[in-house]
């Protein structure tokens, strides 16, 4: 039993002593840490104690648009792995063919009394208004993170659209690139504006006043960046810049059907470095979200909000990363 002990305490963060104490259900233990040990039992498939078998966490909401984009289960895993450690069972919704929308999630989960919902990507103004004025009046515990619309009145927490833009600008421009297109998502959504606003500074800076016609809207899919690369690659673009890791995927196939190569024709930058872009043909030069940074901060702030401590409504944004590979190189 002890190994078993030592199993539950290390996935808990606590100590042998600890756990031993909740299993006994002794007085002084905090309530968060009593339900880290819960839960580290019913992961590993231990029975509660009879006292503490009904003691469970409230549901919590996670909304997605889809699983399509492997950084919204890359986000998903990370925020379901901190909930659960904090004896909270987590309700998985995402966007279905069928046309199940994040509205129709959004009142199931009401109907459901939950205790607080994390939107990944998405937005509860999606929901329309309605919806919306009622998750205000329950004040639900809500975070958004990388919210595709403002929501100015909730707790956000975000990548630096800007620096990302920013940090592949520099990239691109060291190694001699002028003509640098931008893929991005569609017109008005968040993230989008954002490092679309950094590419105008850079350009503007430059005096280039030809800049607008080196940015392409499109659809989050590789079929999307392959018809914006397609389009692109008529204005001479050296580079490309997209939005993320399946659009910059859709632009290298794009260029090869036109008989280019990358990076010695064209240079692609990513963003998200989701998972495999170091093993794609070329590895995937992208722009890295800290994706646990920002799933520890979102959890966080809801764990606050559940716990009734007052939370700002601000945006709190973290720096990304670029990551060299070998989708980019020398302008020739």
């Amino acid at each position: 039993m002890s190994r078993r002990l030592s199993d539950v305490a290390k996935f808990a963060g606590v100590s042998v002593a600890t756990v031993s104490r909740v299993l006994h259900d002794k007085p002084g233990i905090a309530q968060a840490t009593k339900d880290s040990v819960l839960t580290a039992l019913d992961v590993f498939g231990y029975e509660r104690p009879a006292k503490l078998r009904n003691e469970r966490g409230p549901l919590i909401g996670l909304v997605l648009p889809d699983l399509q984009n492997p950084i919204f289960p890359a986000f998903a895993e990370l925020v379901v792995s901190a909930l659960i450690r904090r004896n909270l069972l987590p309700v998985l919704c995402t966007r279905t063919a069928d046309g199940v929308s994040e509205a129709q999630y959004i009142e199931m989960l009401l109907a459901q009394q939950v205790g607080g919902i994390v939107f990944i990507g998405s937005s509860y103004a999606d929901a329309g208004p309605e919806h919306s004025r009622t998750l205000r009046e329950r004040r639900l515990p809500i975070v958004l993170i990388n919210a595709a619309d403002e929501n100015l009145d909730v707790p956000r927490v975000c990548v630096d659209d800007r620096v990302a833009v920013d940090q592949a600008l520099d990239h691109l421009t060291a190694l001699g690139h002028e003509r640098i297109g931008l893929v991005l998502g569609p017109v008005g959504h968040v993230p989008s504006v954002r490092k679309l606003a950094a590419y105008a500074a850079y350009a503007q800076a430059r005096g280039d006043r030809e800049w607008r016609g080196r940015v392409a809207h499109t659809i989050f899919s590789m079929e999307g960046g392959g018809t914006a690369a397609t389009r692109l690659l008529k204005e001479e673009v050296t580079a490309l810049i997209c939005a993320s890791d399946a659009l910059a995927l859709g632009a290298i196939r794009a260029a090869r059907k036109q008989g280019l190569s990358v990076p010695g024709d064209l240079s692609v930058v990513g963003f998200d470095d989701s998972s495999l872009m170091n093993v794609t043909d070329p590895p995937l030069t992208t722009v890295r979200q800290p994706i646990q940074a920002m799933s520890t901060a979102a959890v966080a702030s809801l764990m606050s909000q559940i716990d009734g401590r007052s939370v700002p409504v601000d945006e709190v944004l973290f720096d990304p990363e670029l990551i060299v590979r070998g989708s980019t190189g020398m302008c020739r």
